[in-house]
């Protein structure tokens, strides 16, 4: 009887899930297994928990929804926490494994786990199933990759077809094992379990269900899709933007899916801009995958992936006050705030804060990347890493002086201060004006308008 054994990674899921159906229709029997690797969470080089506890929430009911939803289907997952090639080598032994199934990742770390697989003398079996477009589908070689997104776009958009997603298996067939184990709890993990803030935009549950529920609810149940292009640089709610990136991120849901979603939506009620844009960006996302496939490594030193030098200042107090939304400047604090107690931050204040970092306190931009690697429930090195690298001019912004004027991003966005009132509780009583033009005022005017509202950490003559 052939056992394989599958390893969930960043696949949480049944649907589309390509390792779990191969593995299924050359093997006898399956062996689902989840590894807690201790490696992300230890500290990394820059000081911070690598897994901060909200993602590590999300990542815990995600894989409590997968044992949950393969019981469904008449299996069962073994969790274990550890070193996975020693807990994998172990298992191989004991279940009399033949081969391994596993997703293809292209990360520095991810590949490392990967040739030490291959060092098994197993069998083991990779596949792509992360990306919305299919490596091997893509026209040009991974040398041929485009550095900048336009040119990435062109190549790919409506040129490549995106595949079908593979069904979720009806059956699945374990054997028995009397030790499933458990899934670790926030005290083993060394963390504390988050509270749930009130202002939070969503309550991000984890797990497949929960991506699919909200996948029906943003499309079909609310429409939302319709208005996603006008809506997405929001900041307040759940509905401004679709909130798929946690579930995309431990791949609870698969971009494929969402994709093909988008599709039928077109079908059945209407396209437009917005339907589009959804799918402009999965590509994004796609292209800071596949920019990591061609540079490697580059991305996450200080120069990037153009060998830039600059002179960056080392992380210091005002880098401690920037993650505690301490900096006395509302915009920045209200969406660093929120990171913190949340785990979430939009789009759009994710760029403001990392220009900000980079460009006006000029603090080396690894530490900001860094400190949202451990705080972002939707943490994905490619985005993440490959966003910093843009943001602070060594990456594949083609503008790589481009710079944000805070005050003038506040006011676009923010034109009612409804967002920074809603963080910054200690200027919430003033109005509008005085708050966007804080920047005006002197530190007495400041001190006496909300003395309980930090001193401002930067002034800037760009943003009058």
């Amino acid at each position: 009887m052939k056992t394989s054994l599958v390893w969930f990674r960043n696949d949480l899921r049944l649907h589309d899930n390509e390792v779990l159906v191969s593995a299924i229709n050359n093997s006898d029997q399956v062996l689902p297994v989840f590894i807690f690797d201790d490696k992300y969470w230890d500290q990394s080089k820059f000081g911070h928990v690598r897994t901060g506890s909200f993602r590590t929430r999300f990542i815990i009911e995600s894989v409590e929804n997968l044992r949950q939803n393969l019981r469904s289907k008449g299996g069962e997952l073994m969790v274990r926490s550890g070193n996975p090639i020693d807990i994998i080598k172990n298992l191989i032994h004991e279940f009399e494994v033949s081969a391994i199934y596993t997703s293809a990742e292209v990360a520095q770390e991810e590949k490392t786990l990967q040739n030490q697989l291959s060092d098994l003398d197993i069998e083991t079996h990779f596949y792509h199933q992360a990306s919305l477009f299919h490596p091997h589908d893509l026209p040009f070689n991974s040398n041929e990759m485009p550095d900048v997104f336009t040119p990435f776009r062109k190549k790919v958009d409506k040129k490549i077809e995106v595949r079908e997603p593979h069904q979720a298996p009806s059956e699945i067939k374990t054997p028995l094992f009397t030790n499933p184990g458990n899934v670790p709890q926030f005290e083993e993990l060394g963390l504390e379990e988050p509270k749930t803030d009130d202002r939070t935009a969503l309550a991000f549950n984890g797990g497949e269900n929960a991506a699919l529920e909200r996948l029906h609810h943003y499309f079909w149940e609310t429409r939302e899709l319709l208005h996603y292009k006008q809506k997405r640089n929001g900041l307040i709610g759940a509905d401004y933007s679709s909130k798929f990136s946690p579930y995309l991120a431990a791949g609870c849901i698969s971009p494929r899916k969402i994709y093909h979603e988008v599709k039928k939506f077109e079908q059945e009620v209407k396209s437009n801009s917005s339907t589009y844009w959804l799918i402009f960006e999965l590509m994004w996302r796609d292209f800071f995958r596949f920019l990591m496939v061609k540079h490697k490594t580059s991305i996450f030193k200080i120069t990037g992936l153009w060998n830039v030098r600059k002179e960056w200042e080392k992380p210091n107090e005002l880098f401690e006050k920037w993650k505690l939304g301490q900096t006395g400047i509302p915009f920045i604090d209200a969406n660093m705030r929120e990171l913190l107690y949340t785990g979430f931050m939009s789009n759009r204040g994710r760029q403001n804060v990392a220009s900000f970092l980079t460009k006006d306190l000029k603090i080396d931009w690894r530490y900001g990347a860094d400190w949202f690697e451990s705080q972002l429930i939707d943490y994905d090195v490619y985005s993440n890493w490959g966003n910093w690298n843009y943001v602070s001019g060594v990456g594949s912004d083609p503008r790589k002086e481009r710079r944000f004027n805070i005050a003038l991003q506040a006011q676009k966005y923010d034109k009612n201060a409804d967002y920074i009132k809603l963080w910054v509780p200690e200027i919430s009583h003033l109005d509008a004006e005085n708050i966007l033009t804080w920047h005006n005022y002197s530190g007495s005017d400041q001190k006496e308008m909300a003395p309980d509202y930090p001193k401002m950490i930067y002034q800037s003559e760009y943003w009058r």
